[in-house]
């Protein structure tokens, strides 16, 4: 599943801590509507969701899905440490057209039961999480949105060295290759075939490892480095759209505008004047 452009509702976050003279145990079952994210850093228990019982351990993470029904108990002597948030998410895609917004109702690339292995990162992230929402300041909502989306990023990060530790490391460095010879390449074209051979993989398991890793396809990915790079050039001060296609390797300044438009959502004369010019 591809993260980019994700936008969060925070339904509510909750952080539960059992004082030890009062210690007593915790039975939750219930399916809900939303997602919800639970770590755990101090329980004994155990989670059943998907008609699987998992033991519940210091330093572990749940995901729950919505729709899926799931128990959670702590034993009776045991001290309960955790913190939750409840969410819901859209997709918010732009285009020349304007924005657009996708209701997201697939679950998150998360593992309903996982045990951190950076832990006080992750721990570090949902504290602060918890404490703005707590907090109620002004702008609370914005701020733990922002939040949350980065112990998204923290997560996903994890989860993604781990698959390449795991299983595509190799593949990893010749996604990076093919990354670092775009940006060699940007006053150029480059083919399919061309980084096929670079780094000595197929093209069809070189574009599905390709998108699977960034979450663009090829030419989407050239494609975004150079408007990226058409960005720059306009802002330091190159008006000239012909100039600038031409120094990207376009030879038809006509396409590059629409391509530019289609990225950014405005014309490269007018993304010069908005933010040269401030017009």
């Amino acid at each position: 599943m591809n993260i980019n452009n994700l936008y969060f509702h925070i339904h509510y976050c909750n952080f539960r801590q059992s004082e030890k003279d009062q210690l007593k145990s915790v039975k939750i079952s219930r399916t809900l509507a939303h997602h919800e994210l639970v770590l755990i850093s101090e329980a004994k228990g155990f989670f059943i969701v998907d008609k699987k019982e998992y033991e519940l351990k210091d330093g572990m993470l749940l995901y729950i899905a919505p729709n899926v029904a799931h128990t959670l108990e702590t034993g009776p002597d045991s001290p309960v440490r955790l913190m939750t948030v409840h969410f819901s998410f859209t997709r918010v895609n732009f285009s020349e057209e304007g924005w657009e917004l996708q209701e997201e109702s697939r679950v998150l690339p998360f593992q309903p039961v996982q045990q951190i292995k950076d832990f006080y990162q992750i721990e570090d992230a949902f504290k602060k999480l918890c404490e703005s929402w707590y907090g109620k300041l002004p702008g609370y909502e914005f701020t733990s949105r922002t939040l949350l989306q980065q112990l998204f990023i923290t997560l996903y990060q994890g989860i993604k060295k781990d698959q390449l530790n795991q299983q595509n490391y190799s593949a990893s460095l010749k996604v990076e290759k093919i990354i670092a010879y775009m940006h060699e390449h940007l006053t150029g074209k480059i083919t399919l075939a061309e980084l096929s051979e670079l780094v000595q993989l197929s093209p069809a398991y070189l574009s599905r490892t390709f998108k699977e890793m960034t979450g663009y396809s090829l030419i989407e990915f050239f494609n975004k480095l150079k408007m990226d790079k058409a960005k720059e050039m306009l802002i330091e001060g190159s008006p000239k759209i012909k100039e600038v296609a031409g120094a990207l390797g376009y030879s038809d300044e006509f396409y590059f505008s629409r391509l530019f438009k289609k990225s950014e959502g405005l014309s490269p004369s007018e993304f010069y004047s908005k933010n040269v010019h401030g017009v």
